[in-house]
């Protein structure tokens, strides 16, 4: 990440690596220190706490980071395709980051407050990002009155609970061709519902 020193990159990545092999809870910061080739003093200097080691790390491996750039991209394209556009990059994140997510998912109750605090702050910054940009598109009358709020999480965890299903519970490798068709019917429903009106006139 710009501005972080090579040390720290170290014991970010160090970080990742346990925590995808043993979790948070078992990851001790003796360890991180020693596979990124530090002292636990060094540690300690430059992150202070587990915690915040964990919070740097999923400033890299979440999906915000990415979406941010995303929505600025997309902002000249219909929402259908624009909605396509940020869908398909947020399958493709949490694929890259399968085990990573797959570790969060099976600790986070075990997780202290603090820790799931620091989680949940960088999920709500996710669905506020993306009702940012559905707030644009209602400003421009492309998208009627509803609740933005509720209309951002239902369409992020859409796609979630897609890759849960197929990636963690049935453990199967969503293909490409997969991936874009689904995301395309998600939008497709998300954008025009399911109920079939009678054409008029």
């Amino acid at each position: 990440m710009p501005g972080q020193s090579d040390t720290e990159l170290k014991l970010l990545e160090a970080t990742l690596e346990l925590i995808s092999e043993k979790g948070y809870l078992g990851a001790t910061t003796r360890e991180i220190a020693h596979r990124a080739g530090v002292s636990e003093l060094t540690l300690f200097r430059k992150f202070k706490k587990k915690e915040k080691l964990f919070e740097e790390v999923l400033k890299t491996q979440t999906f915000l980071p990415l979406l941010r750039e995303t929505v600025v991209e997309v902002e000249d394209l219909e929402p259908a395709k624009a909605l396509e556009t940020i869908g398909v990059r947020y399958l493709q994140t949490l694929k890259e980051r399968k085990m990573f997510i797959k570790i969060i998912l099976s600790e986070f109750n075990t997780y202290p407050e603090k820790v799931r605090n620091v989680h949940m702050t960088f999920v709500r910054e996710m669905e506020g990002t993306l009702q940012g940009y559905l707030e644009k598109l209602q400003n421009s009358g492309k998208l009627r009155e509803v609740s933005l709020e509720v209309a951002a999480r239902t369409f992020l965890r859409m796609l979630f609970s897609f890759f849960i299903l197929e990636e963690i519970i049935r453990n199967q490798s969503i293909s490409g061709k997969t991936l874009k068709k689904t995301v395309h019917e998600i939008v497709d429903i998300f954008m025009y519902g399911t109920v079939s009106y009678p054409e008029t006139g």
